[in-house]
């Protein structure tokens, strides 16, 4: 049978690619980043079980890796296509890795001797990484990329391989992939919260995003799973959570609700109360978003753990001693409320990925009025576009969780396995 092209190896397009797979059909998974499995990646655990996301998600991304019918290319892009359903052409650019990736097992000696540490793009900046790196310990594929733009080529990663494996030049190289349907799959980025000036994000170091905070809390993350305030590294009496930054905002250019904020918050929330019961922790919202099976019990559990929510937002972030104050009414109450919060956490929505409105001119799909990929028909169709032979999948649709997003790759999947029998 005729092969598919998934862009996008988040859980989404790891979940299409399997049921793919699965039933025969040989995958080209295409993914940007070095490694595959997304912002799931970053995550610590995933609401309403708390469970470990990477324990989810680590044995997706190890079976697609291992799938005979699967090839991944990372490091890679889309940079065009021609034909249509049953005859694509999808040409495919891989950038260079410096490294002969069928050499390098992963040992990671290059990376222990490299004096170069720069800013950490996977820790959002709470931690830093080496010119020569992997993203994450379980990386897949397990091998190390060299960051061209960092390396001062001091030659000891070159004498510490044992192997050869790492490279002084590397080349770009595009590959032509014939394929009878194409899975979008490509994901989401957060707000840059640092446009909401009153929230003084960047300009106050206890000032953080979500996904920051997620990397700070997790366990495998730079901070080791230790909660501390970035201004001095002690460990915060009191935690304030901001909802709706970058979301049910006119002003931000994001009307939506990012559908996930609410959840994600008090998701965190619970967690620090959990592990430290005499951390305060206040939220701030503007009205909770719990819409699937389970959530509002878990509202519930996230209250009965003694998180205290406050209806309002505040106006802005200000410095007090040794601490932050925050002013907002509380709209349920109708009375001024204060608090001076260690550290405040900005619940920054979802938003289209990088590259999306490109990505949509180069697939001949327009984008609804927010830049996610618009869909044929949100009941009847949800992973279907205009064009016949392309399906969408996850939050390049539009935010969704992650139950929802692998639901969608399941239901993508199956649209182009019908194209593939078509196509013989």
């Amino acid at each position: 049978m005729a092969d598919v092209v998934v862009i996008g190896a988040g859980v989404a397009g790891i979940q299409a690619a399997l049921d793919l797979a699965d039933h025969n059909i040989h995958v080209h998974l295409v993914e940007r980043e070095p490694t595959i499995g997304g912002h799931m990646a970053q995550l610590d655990k995933t609401f309403p079980t708390n469970d470990c996301s990477m324990c989810i998600l680590s044995p997706k991304m190890v079976d697609v890796a291992r799938h005979p019918n699967v090839t991944i290319h990372t490091c890679s892009e889309v940079e065009g296509i021609e034909g249509e359903v049953g005859t694509f052409r999808v040409r495919v650019r891989k950038h260079p890795r410096y490294i002969i990736e069928s050499e390098c097992n992963g040992c990671g000696d290059c990376i222990q001797i490299c004096p170069v540490e720069v800013y950490n793009r996977f820790d959002a900046g709470i931690g830093v990484r080496k010119a020569i790196y992997k993203p994450h310990a379980q990386a897949v594929p397990d091998i190390v990329i060299k960051d061209k733009d960092h390396c001062i080529e001091c030659g000891l990663c070159y004498d510490v391989c044992g192997r050869e494996a790492i490279l002084h030049e590397d080349e770009e190289r595009v590959v032509d992939i014939e394929a009878a349907s194409i899975v979008v799959a490509t994901g989401y980025a957060t707000f840059d919260a640092g446009k909401k000036a009153q929230l003084r994000y960047l300009l106050i170091p206890d000032v953080i995003t979500s996904l920051e905070f997620e990397r700070m809390i997790n366990a495998s993350g730079p901070t080791g799973g230790r909660l501390k305030r970035l201004s001095n590294g002690n460990v915060p009496r009191s935690i304030a959570f901001v909802q709706c930054v970058g979301s049910r905002d006119i002003s931000a250019g994001r009307p939506y609700c990012s559908g996930v904020c609410c959840m994600y918050a008090m998701k965190n929330a619970m967690l620090i109360r959990e592990k430290n019961p005499e951390i305060e922790v206040t939220v701030f919202y503007n009205d909770i978003r719990a819409y699937g099976k389970g959530y509002e019990e878990y509202y519930e559990r996230a209250k009965d753990l003694g998180v205290r929510f406050i209806r309002g937002f505040p106006g802005e972030v200000l410095e007090g001693n040794d601490c932050l104050m925050m002013t907002a009414e509380n709209t349920e109450t109708g009375e001024v409320e204060t608090v001076h919060p260690d550290l405040v956490v900005l619940s920054v929505g979802l938003e289209p990925a990088r590259g999306a409105e490109e990505v949509a001119r180069m697939l001949g799909i327009p984008q609804d009025e927010s830049g996610f990929f618009e869909v044929a028909d949100q009941k009847l169709g949800p992973v279907l576009t205009v064009r016949p032979g392309i399906y969408v999948a996850g939050t390049a649709t539009a935010p969704r969780d992650i139950p929802d997003s692998v639901a969608m790759g399941e239901a993508a999947a199956m649209r182009a396995y019908l194209d593939t029998v078509r196509a013989g």
